[in-house]
């Protein structure tokens, strides 16, 4: 998070996402210590918005077209694909993905030669000859997906037209990986044949859970939040804050006009200065801006617009459209550090820390729940 709203220095050297300074001291450097994420603790959560928008492509184009080749297939959806490939890859984040979705540089495993190395203790003889895995020592899985040379050959298709199957291009992978889990036709929707699908994936049932966590993770973040119900201005505060998602978060960014190039530098060390988007404050400004409402730019003195929701009342007295703090103490809106925008069903949009992009997330996804603020 950062200052500016999500910009300010607290008090013995500790700066935090939205916080206002801490005027009487209450142990600030403690409760920074004891949060267990970089910059305010924000949980990664499992929405869209962690996904590059190129790979998020090539899962939804996978489940398109893998019905051409696994007509029997039913339930294939991009949460199942966006569940393997986060496991596997987390999603080739901090590649480059061209527009053809050729990734580079390539992802590479471990050499699956038995010397225990990365987990691997049996020896796979080389198949492609280093065409696919860069090698012709042994095989090591490739691309987002980590298909083995061996097992690409028996699903790999060509899914952008360049007539090569290529696992390190993310349309061909996403699709390869379709029709290897729809096996001869397998119903997607039933869990029990999902789970077996991705015990095929990955004879592990450590893998199957893990994969499953983040297919429901995803699956809730694809239904999106409801806009029934709500006022005019509501919804408009709502559309506007959710319009930004997958813009990237910035230090000090953000203001009434739109996002902005934010400022330097975090409590790690992470500059804003040349990344354009928003931090928490500075998404809640913007959205409020629609409908005339100006907000101050900190999320500390944003709790003082508006009538104020007790955090004892818990999350459920929260409506559409309300703001959400947390803060180190909850009880003393001077050390609130973060704010959110509540769209009903436990989730909030949210503008969570260096790194990340502006996304849905749960209103627990983060700890010190400070209530919240009624501007509409």
């Amino acid at each position: 998070m950062a200052r500016w709203g999500c910009l300010t220095v607290l008090l013995l050297f500790t700066a935090v996402c939205c916080a206002a300074p801490v005027s009487n001291a209450i142990s600030a450097v403690m409760a920074q210590q004891s949060r267990t994420s970089d910059d305010g603790g924000i949980a990664e959560g499992g929405t869209a918005a962690d996904i590059p928008p190129r790979m998020l492509t090539a899962y939804k184009k996978a489940v398109q077209k893998v019905g051409k080749h696994v007509p029997k297939c039913r339930g294939m959806r991009w949460p199942i694909l966006a569940g393997i490939a986060k496991v596997e890859s987390n999603h080739a984040v901090g590649r480059n993905i061209a527009d053809n979705g050729d990734i580079r540089p390539r992802i590479y495993g471990v050499l699956l030669n038995g010397s225990g190395a990365g987990g691997n203790t049996t020896v796979f003889p080389d198949t492609d000859n280093g065409r696919w895995d860069g090698t012709a020592h042994g095989e090591r899985a490739v691309g987002p997906f980590q298909f083995l040379p061996s097992t690409w050959e028996g699903v790999g298709k060509d899914a952008g037209g360049d007539k090569t199957a290529d696992p390190h291009n993310a349309d061909d992978a996403a699709l390869g990986a379709a029709i290897y889990l729809c096996g001869n036709g397998r119903d997607l929707a039933k869990r029990a044949q999902l789970k077996g699908a991705i015990l095929q994936y990955n004879h592990s049932s450590e893998y199957v859970s893990n994969v499953l966590g983040w297919v429901d993770q995803y699956t809730a973040a694809a239904k999106g939040p409801s806009l029934k119900d709500v006022s005019a201005k509501v919804r408009t505060v709502l559309e506007t804050a959710l319009s930004q998602r997958g813009v990237p978060y910035s230090w000090g960014g953000g203001n009434a006009s739109g996002k902005t190039y934010g400022k330097c530098c975090s409590p790690r060390g992470k500059s804003g200065t040349n990344i354009k988007g928003f931090d928490c404050s500075g998404l809640t400004t913007y959205a409020y801006a629609k409908v005339g409402i100006r907000l101050p730019r900190l999320a500390a003195d944003q709790a003082g617009v508006g009538r104020r929701i007790p955090a004892s009342l818990g999350t459920s007295a929260l409506k559409a459209g309300d703001l959400v703090f947390y803060a180190y103490a909850p009880g003393r809106d001077s050390t609130i550090y973060h704010v959110g925008i509540y769209v009903g069903s436990g989730q909030m949009i949210n503008a969570a820390r260096p790194g990340t992009v502006v996304r849905l997330d749960a209103v627990d996804a983060m700890s010190g729940y400070a209530g919240g603020a009624r501007l509409i």
